[in-house]
């Protein structure tokens, strides 16, 4: 999958994830940062646990899911070990 693939994934798996997190967001390259590494996360629990063999091979419905997946458990994981801001 080449990288505007990988970007255009990451975005709109980042921007899913923010908007069902109900976050502040992190704005648009940290959407489609955490897409991304959604994406790596989703492919790498799709493959281990369904034993999909490329689970992320393009723009397509299957890999924003599993990007998508992905991008929600690390916001999740994010928000779990982000400490909250003293005022």
């Amino acid at each position: 999958m080449g990288i505007l693939s990988w970007i255009i994934v990451g975005l709109i798996a980042g921007w899913l994830a923010g908007m069902v997190m109900r976050g502040g967001g992190y704005g648009l390259v940290g959407d489609i940062i955490i897409g991304i590494i959604g994406a790596l996360i989703g492919g790498f629990l799709a493959s281990a646990v369904f034993g999909v063999a490329n689970p992320v091979n393009g723009v397509n419905l299957v890999s924003i899911i599993v990007a998508f997946i992905g991008a929600v458990i690390l916001v999740a994981i994010l928000r779990a070990v982000a400490r909250p801001a003293r005022i």
